[in-house]
């Protein structure tokens, strides 16, 4: 069975981004799959400091909930990341998250990421889609150099207030589309 984490980098629970997310989980569901949410605002994520001691096989020396969030993205089969977009980038909380990905860089644990797949799911508030071009770019080189594939994309301009995402049922339906086609293996 294919596996799904929702990765959740707005510090707004039900918002845009929660909803967008919660929907190509439903998607994902209803193919078949499991799905896991994981709201990086609920956590206490510090920052990489590049001691690269997860690299030669240590602990991280950041005492914090990141290590038990390893175990969930390496039982994960697609990876699904959820950020509006903060002054042309990803939130901190999904750049921290991100940041701490680096534990997959050493040879010893890339096998346990590589070959996964992941979906952007970006709503923002402005109306130009340039505006989310720097945050897919970040995940676009990310995501190659983990050497994870990219297997689709949200991008919502338009977006602002809570609950504005539902004057566009369009990208809702979109998003459980991809959810459900890629719980049937179309990576």
């Amino acid at each position: 069975m294919t596996r799904f984490l929702g990765i959740i980098g707005s510090p707004r629970k039900n918002g845009n981004t929660d909803m967008l997310v919660s929907k190509f989980l439903e998607g994902a569901r209803a193919g078949g799959a499991e799905a896991e949410t994981v709201f990086l605002g609920d956590l206490q994520i510090k920052e990489c400091d590049g001691c690269h001691a997860c690299w030669q096989g240590r602990h991280c020396s950041k005492n914090d909930d990141m290590p038990k969030l390893y175990q969930s993205i390496i039982d994960s089969d697609v990876l699904v990341f959820g950020t509006p977009v903060y002054w042309y980038g990803p939130t901190a909380l999904m750049k921290c998250f991100v940041d701490r990905l680096v534990y997959f860089n050493c040879p010893e644990n890339r096998s346990k990421i590589r070959g996964k797949s992941a979906v952007i799911i970006v709503p923002f508030e402005d109306d130009s889609p340039e505006t989310a071009r720097l945050v897919v770019e970040f995940f676009e080189k990310s995501l190659a150099y983990l050497e994870i594939k990219l297997a689709g994309k949200i991008i919502v301009p338009g977006v602002d207030a809570k609950g504005d995402i539902l004057k566009h049922p369009d990208k809702l339906d979109e998003s459980c589309r991809l959810g459900q086609r890629l719980a049937g293996g179309n990576f």
